[in-house]
């Protein structure tokens, strides 16, 4: 059974010609776990998160994009290089729940979209946005969406920063873990895993309502709010892209990311 959310009265009485505005927000908190300070990162002598506040600008289908921090000293950065920011509690255990407050800090309504970008995934190619918003976009009837990305390199499958995805035959997730899933119990040569991007698109009125969810143990267990919605009976819509993009765990990651930058226009 899939999950239901109240009708909000926004919902009931839908403008005549009204349009989903649709905004990206980038959650950033310095007190990272396994990365403290992260969003402020220097990459080219730019903070990491400008430069994906500055890549998701780019995409045409964003109608504004927002850092959603609970850092006075982020929310500073972000302002000095132009960007816009929005500062947030520092009582949030996600970055959904972040991405919601924001969403009623700019006044978003019930039928507009909330693109959750990841910060610390500086290169990522913009036109992602505009893969994970068509399926919400184009149907009423989907929650929220997400992208996934066929694994290449081998370490990734065994990785517990790699979380893998196993969904079903019209698109929709079954499962997100840090652990290898699938597992291939006989035939080792058709294995085919997915890692999950972490950026997501939800209609407002359902992300709200996501934030108001209790936290269920398999989300505990692995760390990913994600499976918040799962837990629930709500649906996620997959969208497998072709584009892979680094994400900032380590200082290595970050090494990386400043050789693949410095390759950049």
């Amino acid at each position: 059974m899939t999950g239901k959310f109240p009708e909000s009265e926004s919902e009931a009485m839908p403008g005549p010609t009204s349009h989903p505005r649709i905004v990206g927000f980038i959650p950033a908190r310095a007190q990272s776990t396994r990365y403290p300070g992260k969003p402020l990162a220097d990459i080219l002598g730019r903070p990491m998160i400008m430069w994906v506040f500055n890549r998701s600008r780019r995409s045409p289908m964003l109608d504004d994009a927002y850092v959603a921090t609970d850092s006075p000293e982020i929310l500073d950065a972000v302002h000095r290089c132009g960007g816009k920011a929005i500062l947030t509690s520092t009582e949030h255990p996600t970055g959904t729940d972040r991405v919601a407050e924001a969403a009623r800090s700019v006044g978003l309504a019930a039928s507009d979209i909330a693109v959750n970008i990841q910060g610390d995934q500086p290169l990522m190619d913009p036109t992602m946005i505009d893969e994970v918003v068509r399926p919400v976009l184009d149907d009423p009837t989907i929650p929220m969406s997400t992208l996934i990305y066929r694994i290449v390199r081998d370490e990734e499958v065994h990785h517990p920063n790699a979380v893998k995805t196993v969904f079903d035959r019209q698109g929709f997730a079954l499962y997100f873990s840090r652990a290898t899933i699938p597992y291939y119990r006989d035939d080792l040569s058709a294995t085919l895993y997915y890692k999950h991007h972490g950026i997501y698109a939800y209609r407002n009125d359902f992300l709200q309502h996501f934030a108001t969810l209790p936290h269920g143990g398999l989300e505990q267990s692995e760390r990913l709010e994600q499976l918040r919605a799962l837990e629930h009976g709500f649906r996620i819509k997959v969208v497998v892209t072709d584009k892979d993009s680094i994400e900032v765990d380590t200082h290595e990651d970050l090494q990386r990311v400043r050789e693949e930058a410095s390759k950049m226009d």
